[in-house]
């Protein structure tokens, strides 16, 4: 079995399109999202109910339940917080309730799936080795796959670090090793044959890597390979959308750079 995985798409349209494109044409059995399928851009329903229709899997992101009035915005940015407020009013009752019948959790094929970390699965940005560390310790599968940072990247454990036994110390706590890891650029290919890992496929539609491209993952949960893969789409057209609503420019200039 093939499947694609994807995250933080952002109401962007132009992105989600192309990358289920190139989903379909390399023939992958199954879709799954790992949340913020609003918020920032300017089509969530198009968004919301393309996810819907082909994804096997999908969590709820932070956007989402901000725009579910379930996540005070006060600590949002001014560009986040004005677009959480735009989606409120301009979206669906049906894409509403879709997302609300969502959760920001799930596991399937001996992976765990969170819309941002093992140990806080609405909030925490996993960005650094220390704090990746942590997660890994904490999930109970070898393999974890979030979004939320969207950033392409990668954390792992070998094996024997992903606790602290051995040998008990007198007057000081065992040394716990950081995770090691990267930012993951196209054609980066992981084999998830031994440790502990983190992966972040990085974001459909709102990529801060300082790569514009849309971001995905190809995942063999048989083989538990990973390979990461970039999407070019119609920046200009999401931009434009983005103006044309309302919503902050800065939120179209962004899409440019990748960040």
């Amino acid at each position: 079995m093939k499947v694609a995985v994807i995250s933080d798409i952002h109401g962007n349209l132009p992105a989600l399109e192309a990358t289920l494109a190139v989903i379909d044409a390399a023939e992958i059995d199954e879709i799954w999202c790992l949340g913020d399928l609003v918020g920032y851009g300017a089509e969530p329903d198009a968004c919301a109910q393309m996810v819907a229709d082909r994804c096997t899997v999908s969590l709820v992101g932070n956007h989402d339940l901000a725009v579910l009035g379930e996540i005070d915005i006060t600590t949002f940015s001014p560009p986040a917080a004005a677009a959480v407020r735009w989606t409120r009013v301009n979206v669906s009752e049906q894409t509403r309730s879709y997302l609300a019948s969502l959760r920001p959790s799930a596991s399937r094929c001996e992976t765990g799936l969170f819309h941002a970390s093992p140990r806080d699965p609405v909030w925490e940005y996993v960005l650094w080795p220390d704090q990746a560390a942590e997660c890994l310790r904490s999930q109970s599968e070898q393999l974890s796959m979030v979004g939320h940072s969207h950033v392409a990247l990668f954390f792992f454990l070998a094996d024997g670090e992903g606790s602290s036994s051995g040998p008990p110390r007198t007057r000081s706590l065992p040394v716990q090793p950081q995770a090691r890891g990267a930012q993951a650029t196209a054609g980066t290919e992981l084999v998830i044959d031994s440790g502990t890992w983190l992966v972040n496929p990085g974001s459909v539609g709102q990529p801060r890597d300082g790569d514009p491209r849309a971001a995905w993952i190809e995942f063999d949960p048989d083989a538990r390979s990973v390979v990461y893969h970039r999407t070019e789409y119609d920046i200009q057209r999401a931009a434009e959308a983005i103006d044309e609503a309302g919503l902050p420019s800065h939120l179209g200039r962004r899409l440019y750079s990748g960040q």
